[in-house]
């Protein structure tokens, strides 16, 4: 879960850079991709973890 938020803040700060340095577009479209790569794994994480927490009947 330390990764999620790590990638998330790393996102947002990217984020801000791109959209406030003029000429740095690029630099907001890698913290879109960072964005969206928190989510992946987040989203990986809750999937594995709902599987080991559940008995077996």
């Amino acid at each position: 879960m330390m990764l999620f938020l790590i990638l998330v803040i790393a996102a947002i700060v990217l984020g801000l850079i791109g959209a406030v340095a003029e000429g740095l577009f690029y630099v907001l479209l890698i913290g879109i991709v960072v964005f969206v790569a928190a989510l992946v794994h987040l989203a990986l994480h809750l999937r594995s973890s709902g599987r080991r927490h559940r008995p077996i009947r």
